[in-house]
């Protein structure tokens, strides 16, 4: 199996940080999708990233490559935010696109269940939206919101060593688990 992996946004993205500037979301996103990589990799899993993390690159271009790889699964990965102050929204989501894949929702359903299990995250549930990175890829895709950067205590989190491991090993559980089951 081959899939790629998508660290949201870059590392120059504007206004992607936690109220207080202490963390930007790409290096939450980074960190877990190199966890990712070595844990799906040690099974056997070819593991393409979709950019290289040192610049910012447009989402076309990282669909463009899923599409001509012919990857099995894309798998973008993010810290969540609810407007740009310090509030009490918090938990994990996952999304598929509006007109899902019905792999794409078995690959969601796997990685929402697996995150919140091992995270003791509140379940903010398996959500549709038309984002670039679900709608222009051919292949099953999700989009993962791994806790808000905008509530203090998840902040706290998605700056913790502790907690990238613990979203990363659940992530690749899932994918692991979904590979198996198709």
């Amino acid at each position: 199996m081959k899939i790629m992996l998508d660290a949201g946004h870059g590392p120059e993205t504007l206004g992607k940080q936690t109220p207080d500037g202490k963390l930007k979301e790409f290096e939450f996103n980074q960190a877990v999708v190199q966890i990712i990589k070595r844990e799906l990799e040690c099974c056997g899993v070819i593991v393409m990233l979709s950019h290289p993390g040192t610049s910012d690159v447009p989402l076309s271009e990282r669909t463009n490559l899923a599409n001509k790889l012919g990857v099995q699964a894309f798998i973008s990965i993010h810290a969540n935010a609810f407007g740009s102050s310090w509030n009490n929204v918090s938990g994990i989501e996952t999304f598929t696109y509006t007109k899902p894949s019905e792999q794409s929702k078995i690959l969601a359903k796997w990685i929402q269940d697996s995150l919140c299990s091992i995270t003791n995250r509140s379940n903010r549930g398996v959500k549709q939206a038309n984002f670039a990175v679900l709608r222009d890829t051919i292949m099953p895709a999700v989009l993962v919101e791994c806790g808000f950067m905008t509530n203090n205590a998840e902040a706290a989190l998605l700056q913790s060593s502790h907690y990238r491991n613990l979203c990363a090993k659940a992530i690749a559980y899932a994918i692991l688990c979904w590979k198996q089951k198709n």
